[in-house]
């Protein structure tokens, strides 16, 4: 733990000398990636806090319970801001941008099959525990006894459900070790686990680091690959189709269509292929699939056609970056 102590202050140093350099590039004027700077310092200090959080005995249901219900709030500004797979796929991008290559793009139908494919993997993982329970025990006292232990025991089915939140280095033993280190990486523990207790250890490591390649290669080949099918994100954004809950996200895009040209340019930079800022002609844009990255916004080259809005108030809007008194 002493190593991973001086680890972590090194890691310390090394952010707030990024958050230095990021000062300057965030506030120079006609730079088009202000907030994407911003936005891989804020995903910085969320993967160290992330790391403290697993340090200290906090039950992973609460944090569950946290990340299903600040969508109803947030939209997926968790998935865009926060969380630490997020990053690992950012930084990929980064690299796959240093090579000059391109990225490939999924077929608007593919991308929005996996978006609600999401949601059926979501239920699955959650009602594991209660299958297991009805397969176990017979008398109701037997029944609230291990549905208890199912919900918060050594099962833990929420660990794959939080597995995004994964820090590269984990303060337990983890996978992989190094000089009293232990690295993980999101599900390979939860691989390692559960195919352990049917398939051999040679084919379940074999297994942990096949997910580790098909990630990093889908990452490096399309842009966010995970997130438009991680069951994590599952966001209850889609509760505003029902009356009463037209609030639902408080934290949303909202677009003026007199102002919006059909450029596309919003349509060509999400990350996650997200059509609807595209297609919806004006107002609030209702759709779960964005993660509130702001990328869109931050490129719109049209005054005000886009804002980030928290409730009515205007948080972020576009601007005309392309006018010359904008890049002086």
């Amino acid at each position: 733990m002493e190593l991973i102590g001086e680890i972590l202050k090194l890691l310390v140093l090394a952010g707030l000398a990024l958050a230095g350099i990021l000062v300057i590039l965030i506030w120079k004027k006609g730079l088009a990636t202000k907030v994407t700077y911003l936005r891989f310092l804020v995903q910085v200090v969320a993967m160290v806090a992330v790391f403290y959080l697993f340090t200290y005995p906090i039950w992973q249901l609460i944090v569950l319970i946290v990340i299903l219900v600040l969508p109803l709030f947030l939209g997926r500004f968790f998935c865009g801001w926060l969380c630490p797979f997020g990053l690992y796929m950012d930084a990929i991008t980064l690299i796959r941008k240093a090579v000059k290559v391109r990225y490939r793009i999924l077929p608007d139908k593919l991308n929005k099959f996996l978006h609600n494919f999401r949601y059926v993997l979501l239920l699955v993982f959650l009602i594991i525990p209660f299958i297991l329970v009805l397969f176990e025990s017979s008398l109701s006292l037997d029944l609230a006894i291990n549905l208890a232990v199912r919900l918060g025991g050594p099962f833990e089915p929420w660990g794959i459900v939080v597995g995004p939140l994964l820090p590269l280095i984990v303060p337990w033993e983890g996978p992989l070790e190094i000089s009293g280190v232990y690295f993980s990486y999101p599900y390979v523990q939860e691989v390692i686990l559960y195919a352990g207790k049917v398939f051999s250890e040679i084919f379940v490591t074999i297994s942990a680091w096949i997910f580790l390649a098909l990630t990093l290669v889908g990452s490096f080949l399309v842009r966010r690959v995970w997130c438009r099918f991680c069951p994590t994100g599952a966001s209850l954004a889609v509760v505003n189709r029902f009356k009463g809950f037209k609030w639902a996200p408080l934290l949303h895009l909202d677009k003026d269509e007199e102002k919006c040209t059909k450029c596309g340019i919003c349509k060509r930079v999400c990350p996650v292929q997200v059509t609807e800022v595209y297609e919806q002609k004006g107002g609030k844009i209702n759709t779960s699939m964005c993660m509130l990255c702001t990328r869109c916004v931050e490129m719109c080259p049209y005054e005000d056609c886009l804002k980030v809005k928290i409730g009515g108030k205007t948080v972020f809007k576009s601007r005309n970056w392309l006018e010359p008194s904008t890049i002086e």
